[in-house]
């Protein structure tokens, strides 16, 4: 995205509506429908009550929440869960776990939102006298078409958005058009509807109606685009957001106000069974293309979905929270990525709960728990940005903290009904969830035996190394990868890998060290030559949505100081420095695995098995780094933890065997 397109304009306004608002404007398709199935009897306090519900949520979550307050929470302009987390991580140790949590949630819920959308629209070819016998919701053919839509809505993520990207503000401007085009006509035919907007009727829906607290597992449905939301305001930017939502918030309150003055106009007597409002109030002429907008409006905002899901993988391979697998860069859009094994993770996935649910009426009874859980996990977070980011007073921190509190968790409660019809999502969800969890710990117990040494002190002895001829070169310039954040200091096992076994002989020896910034797009580096032309320190500091391409990197820092006159590569072996041809570089890579030698408690042992298990499965080191496989050398290293002490081995005589 062109950051002049992140500033409030015209053009910054229409792609916001394409990015942002494809989850929460696709929700008129199913929300009201869901309404009235679990609602029982419809009648008016029906009616009422849940347009007045559904609008005082889009004003208290969507509107204060997020519009207002969640989205001042930019990390550099970037959004989402983990940008917030990096805001907060140094006021908590344990703030990790709700990061982990929320992360975990909202791409599990990922799963149901392509399926939901998509199938909501096709269901509604019902209506279309031609094909009322073919479309009958849950039937192969529905299934057939909703499963096709996916399977190439996953199979083009590889070649990127950046064509049909340029499509989605304006067909998701004529969505938002026709939603409250054709809800201002039904609007206009019952008025009196526009009282639904006084909260009376929402809580005396809530506390009159038998099923009263357990609809808002239903109302619910109407905001679950938020928490989205937030996580794509590195795309648009806060300020398109923000006015951008006023046409929007307009656009559904129009919808839903004409869904319900549709539903009151009818016949008492009229079983609203298979019906659903939203095509029923779209005039019969323009049946078919609003089927065919919506359909496209389902694709957009299950693209935005999907690209919002590489992103936070992406995010949550660069904070160590998930293991490093292949990411891809299908055009030249900042922050566009394509994560393979993530897309098909997805598209399994949504088929599967296409087969599972079949409809888009037994999808909704399964939706929006995680996202719940998602929001409740943001709400803990911004408590401490507001509290020790913004510094505001507490007492206005605790009034915010405990309205959004209070209406999260009652979401959650009326959603946790829904545990049962969605047991079918516990392993996905559990899944993601202990990954990010295992990963996080185990690193951290991994760095906590990091044994860090005075590098001052091994210069002199690298240097004698280096110019010792009874030793075969092994490199001419040797580079190491080092966690060490003081360029004074530099890991016990480098120096090991250089001396033991067979020393590493070079003419330099340089230790590359990578800097996370809390800053999504840093891209700066610096050097020092902490030994004259033998040992050289370079410092990369890079932006959490940065690829590591060290690779890359590395060599346009030996061509910047090649320019500079700063450093000679070339060839000293005498054949070959005639000739000016360029020294080699070689790469060496230590990765770890779990010695026998150590005796863990319970919960490590587990910690650490389950880490390494999970390790075989991601990417190595070296393709992690973008380090090509001919430059580098890989060296395996036992990881003790807690050695093996209590050995009781008794010396003997040896054993005198008598012969037959």
């Amino acid at each position: 995205m062109n950051p002049h397109l992140k500033k409030l304009s015209a053009a910054g306004l229409l792609i916001t509506l394409g990015i942002i608002f494809g989850d929460i404007g696709t929700s008129p398709l199913y929300v009201f429908q869901t309404l009235l199935i679990e609602g029982g009897k419809v009648n008016e306090s029906l009616v009422l009550g849940s347009i007045s519900c559904i609008f005082w949520t889009l004003t208290l979550q969507t509107t204060f929440k997020y519009i207002f307050i969640t989205l001042q929470a930019d990390n550099r302009g970037e959004g989402g869960i983990f940008s917030l987390y990096a805001l907060v991580r140094r006021y908590g140790k344990w703030l990790a776990i709700p990061a982990i949590i929320g992360a975990g949630t909202l791409l599990a819920d990922g799963i149901i939102t392509p399926p939901i959308s998509v199938t909501s629209a096709i269901e509604g070819l019902n209506l279309v006298p031609y094909f009322s016998k073919a479309i009958i919701p849950g039937n192969d053919l529905v299934l057939l078409i909703v499963i096709t839509i996916m399977l190439l809505l996953f199979f083009f993520q590889q070649f990127g958005t950046k064509i049909v990207g340029s499509a989605f503000g304006p067909v998701m401007l004529m969505w938002f058009l026709m939603l409250a085009v054709v809800g201002s006509l039904q609007l206009a035919h019952y008025p009196q509807i526009i009282k639904a907007l006084n909260p009376y009727y929402g809580a005396a829906l809530l506390i009159e109606h038998p099923k009263g607290f357990w609809l808002l597992g239903a109302v619910f449905l109407c905001t679950t685009g938020a928490e989205a939301l937030y996580s794509d305001l590195g795309h648009c930017g806060r300020k398109n957001i923000q006015v951008s939502w006023i046409f929007v918030k307009v656009s559904l309150l129009l919808n839903y106000l004409g869904q319900g003055a549709w539903v009151l106009t009818q016949p008492v007597t009229k079983n609203f069974t298979g019906i659903n409002p939203f095509f029923e109030i779209i005039p019969h002429f323009f049946l078919l293309p609003g089927i065919a907008l919506a359909t496209m409006a389902t694709i957009i905002a299950s693209q935005a979905l999907i690209s919002g899901s590489f992103t936070l993988i992406s995010e949550a391979i660069s904070m160590n929270f998930w293991p490093k697998v292949t990411i891809k860069y299908p055009s030249n859009i900042r922050g566009q990525v394509y994560i393979p094994s993530i897309n098909w993770i997805l598209c399994f996935g949504c088929i599967a709960v296409s087969l599972y649910f079949r409809t888009s009426a037994a999808m909704t009874a399964a939706y929006g728990f995680s996202i719940t859980i998602a929001m409740l996990m943001t709400t803990i977070l911004m408590y401490y940005f507001m509290r020790y980011v913004k510094h505001w007073p507490l007492w206005i921190v605790t009034i915010i903290l405990c309205v959004f509190l209070c209406v999260e968790f009652s979401f959650f409660v009326a959603n946790a009904v829904k545990i049962l019809k969605r047991l079918f999502f516990l392993v996905f969800e559990f899944g993601l969830i202990f990954t990010m969890y295992i990963w996080f710990r185990a690193r951290k117990i991994n760095n906590r035996f990091l044994n860090f040494i005075d590098l001052k002190d091994q210069l002199p002895l690298l240097r004698a190394l280096s110019e010792d001829p009874s030793i075969s070169k092994y490199s001419t310039h040797l580079i190491y990868l080092t966690k060490a954040n003081n360029s004074k200091q530099i890991e016990q096992k480098i120096m090991y890998s250089i001396l033991s076994r067979k020393p590493k002989r070079a003419d330099v020896y340089w230790f590359v060290h990578i800097e996370r910034t809390d800053e999504p797009y840093t891209m700066e580096y610096s050097v020092e030559e902490l030994d004259d032309d033998k040992v050289i320190r370079v410092e990369f500091r890079l932006g959490f949505r940065i690829q590591p391409r060290v690779n890359v990197l590395f060599r346009k820092v030996v061509e910047d100081m090649v320019s500079r006159k700063e450093l000679d590569i070339t060839s000293k072996y005498d054949s070959l420095n005639k000739y000016n041809l360029a020294a080699d570089f070689q790469f060496v890579i230590m990765e770890k695995f779990l010695s026998y030698n150590n005796e863990f408690s319970v919960s490590e042992g587990f910690i650490l098995n389950s880490y390494f298990a999970i390790k075989k499965l991601a990417q190595s080191e070296a393709k992690a780094f973008g380090l090509d496989t001919s430059e580098t050398r890989i060296e395996k290293i036992p990881l003790v933890v807690k050695p093996l002490t209590a050995i009781v081995l008794k010396r003997v005589d040896p054993y005198s065997h008598s012969p037959i």
